[in-house]
């Protein structure tokens, strides 16, 4: 029998764990030696669409900044979105089909509270992280799931702040109008208690079809109940609609809305032809314009060197949530898997990302506490 060499045998060896070494990885979902595959179902079209195309392109912003340097690891970001229009039914296929067909190795960036109750169960089943979803409902934090991560702060800091800054002015009796739907009406309850907490009397809660053309009959009962203060819980056009015919009709109460009341802002404001002006709203990342904060530097340079052309506040949440995703990449490690992903985002601790703060541990997935109140002008800018 022919012996074989050291050095034979010794490349023999490294060869076959090579070969096992590159089929374990292999063997994680939406991930490869060169690419990592995110998957997203957002609303890119319909009444709410600013949410889901602002979102997607403050991502994409940042894993195109990423990609160009090589990726992470080695590994290229790519990112599949699909349409699910704002409805929960087409949110679970299309989560349905990222996973068992497109075989992502994460979901990221969905939108809106009914859409991330459809995705969640089948994100849970198949063991699949679900990172930075735009929605800050309060009954997705107060239960640790290993699987969701937030980055945005929770609707309950934003009303927090809302009411707590009212009871402070002097405003004790408001009314909400809030979005029928499982967003508006979970947050209406959130606003209800932390109202009874600061002592302010909600006088009417007022619901609003998310595909409502017309809010006169709203106007009219505010009108009647003439509230210190209206707190709006409601997300995209309907907005417009709303601000458009209570202003219209007369009513002098001051309107608070939560960040995602408006996505478009110098579209609303041009719309609403100077209605605009005076609406006070929460924000929860830092003006898009206040470059000396370094993330937001980083955010301008980004898309000016690759002629991103939508610039808003939605964008450049998008944009942070891709740096934190990024950032626990690369804490996973070149042997990623979708485990260890988790894990790196649990060691996080209390850290900055381009100075802006996020926290994270085994015990707490909820990301950032930042919020400031600001209010627009006539033209669509916000001022503190």
């Amino acid at each position: 029998m022919a012996r074989i060499s050291r050095r034979a045998a010794a490349a023999c060896c490294a060869a076959a764990l090579a070969f096992f070494s590159s089929f374990a990885h292999a063997a994680e979902n939406g991930v490869t030696d060169t690419s990592i595959r995110i998957g997203q179902s957002a609303v890119f079209s319909g009444v709410a669409q600013d949410f889901g195309n602002d979102y997607r392109a403050g991502i994409k912003l940042y894993f195109d900044r990423v990609n160009k340097g090589g990726g992470v690891n080695g590994r290229k970001i790519e990112l599949l979105s699909y349409d699910d229009a704002y409805e929960p039914q087409r949110t679970a296929v299309n989560t349905a089909k990222l996973i068992d067909e497109d075989k992502v190795f994460a979901l990221m960036g969905f939108v809106a509270t009914g859409n991330l109750v459809a995705a969640m169960p089948l994100a849970d089943k198949a063991g699949v992280p679900m990172f930075a979803p735009l929605v800050g409902t309060t009954s997705f934090r107060t239960k640790l799931n290993r699987n969701l991560f937030h980055v945005r702060a929770g609707y309950d800091l934003e009303l927090r702040k809302i009411i707590s800054h009212l009871s402070t002015i002097g405003i004790h009796n408001i009314a909400v109008v809030f979005q029928d739907s499982a967003f508006g009406k979970s947050n209406l309850a959130t606003c209800e208690q932390l109202a009874a907490e600061y002592k302010v009397k909600v006088v009417q809660a007022l619901p609003m079809a998310i595909a409502a053309t017309d809010a006169k009959d709203i106007g009219e009962s505010l009108a009647k109940a003439k509230p210190g203060a209206v707190v709006m819980i409601m997300a995209g056009r309907m907005s417009e609609v709303f601000i458009h015919d209570y202003r219209a009709g007369g009513a002098a109460a001051p309107l608070y809305t939560l960040s995602v009341g408006i996505t478009d802002a110098a579209g609303s404001a041009q719309r609403l032809g100077g209605k605009l002006e005076g609406l006070v709203t929460a924000s929860i990342v830092p003006p898009p314009q206040l470059v000396r904060v370094p993330i937001v530097a980083d955010y301008r340079r980004d898309r000016a060197e690759f002629g991103e052309k939508i610039d808003s506040y939605t964008a450049l949440e998008g944009y942070i949530a891709a740096r934190v995703f990024v950032e626990g990449l690369k804490r996973a490690g070149r042997h990623l898997t979708r485990e260890s992903f988790v894990t790196a985002l649990e060691s996080l601790g209390d850290t900055r990302i381009g100075e802006f703060p996020v926290a994270y541990g085994p015990k707490n997935h909820n990301g950032s506490t930042f919020v400031d109140l600001e209010m627009y002008t006539r033209d669509g800018r916000l001022q503190r």
